[in-house]
């Protein structure tokens, strides 16, 4: 079984559990909008420097754990580190966002691609998550992750992120025998590395799909459901009773045959979804986690308590992790973090 490091109300969702205070956490809840952090990130160099100098990656997720009292931590990383691992040169561009080379683009780039994980090029991802577990309450839980197999895909095909993620869904139409060869990839070396974090220390780990949204219902359960249903099987034969959460960001109505075909341990809902029917669909099947508009995390003051509330409202009666529905804006006030999370202790639920 999983070994777990202490009593959490994190881990007590996942476990299906009405935890006795909504835990809460936050996506990206390491990052710029922190001074602290903002410091680090000067003295590392690279955002990939950081990503990879395990002293400085431990800090830096441990650091909105003590400012604000959060229920877990989030290893900090990223999600290209995989195929960065897997041969592709992983850059972070100023104000441009993550570059790889050389873009996927045909069967014989693809070709080009280590099919096995280099672990030992993700080492100082695995002793960045021994140092956190060191030094972490043991009422926080530690969770790792990393991006599903479509999402990584899409920045591994374009070479950058794009606004729809045109030049992956056109491989996907156009040569899907050889685009599932790429997807076979990325699933056999997430369970590979996803099991390594678990030996490394996580409680739990989550499966970001954050761009499953621009495909279409029959593609979704193709390079999404299937997938994931693979990754989450796969991962349990190595660390029996693994709890994972998915977040399939944008998912819609698709989100029931995902809940249903893949036996995640919670669901994580983006922004965009109506809580109505995420409360009886989703939240009748699996616990959740979400799913407060980052943007009304940046608007702060009233509008900010509405929305706390009426997520409140939703989701509280069952298991339920208070989060954000995507990852936290850079400039959103720390004022604004604090209001939020003052508000949703005060709550009682």
């Amino acid at each position: 079984m999983t070994v777990l490091h202490g009593h959490s109300g994190t881990l007590d969702v996942l476990a299906n559990k009405k935890a006795a205070q909504t835990p809460i956490w936050l996506m990206r809840q390491a990052g710029r909008y922190l001074p602290e952090y903002r410091e680090i990130r000067a003295k590392a160099g690279s955002f990939l420097d950081l990503c990879f100098n395990p002293v400085l990656a431990a800090e830096v997720t441990l650091q909105p754990v003590r400012r604000f009292g959060f229920d877990a931590a989030i290893l900090f990383s990223d999600i290209l580190v995989v195929p960065h691992a897997l041969g592709q040169k992983l850059t972070f561009e100023a104000g441009e966002g993550p570059r790889l080379s050389p873009a996927i683009i045909s069967a014989t780039n693809l070709d080009k691609l280590a099919t096995d994980l280099d672990l030992n090029a993700l080492a100082p991802v695995l002793e960045t998550i021994a140092r956190v577990r060191a030094e972490l309450p043991r009422r926080v839980a530690l969770l790792g992750f990393c991006g599903a197999p479509w999402t990584v895909a899409t920045y591994m095909v374009a070479g950058f992120g794009t606004p729809d993620q045109a030049p992956a869904r056109l491989f996907a139409y156009r040569d899907p025998e050889e685009f599932g060869r790429l997807i076979d990839v990325l699933t056999r070396v997430s369970i590979d590395y996803l099991a390594a974090q678990f030996q490394a220390g996580v409680d739990a780990v989550q499966l970001f799909d954050t761009w499953a949204g621009v495909l279409g219902p029959e593609e979704f359960d193709r390079w999404c459901t299937k997938p994931a249903a693979k990754i989450v099987a796969g991962l349990r034969q190595r660390i029996p009773g693994a709890r994972i959460i998915g977040f399939p960001r944008g998912a819609g109505t698709s989100l029931v045959s995902y809940v249903e075909d893949v036996p995640f341990d919670a669901i994580g809902l983006d922004w965009m979804i109506n809580r109505k029917f995420a409360r009886d669909e989703i939240q009748s099947r699996r616990p959740v986690q979400g799913n407060l508009d980052p943007m009304a995390l940046l608007a702060g003051g009233a509008a900010l308590d509405r929305e706390v509330d009426a997520v409140l409202a939703s989701f509280s009666e069952r298991p339920f992790i208070f989060n954000l529905g995507h990852g936290i804006l850079p400039e959103t006030p720390i004022g604004n973090v604090e209001r939020m999370v003052a508000r949703v202790r005060k709550s009682g639920l």
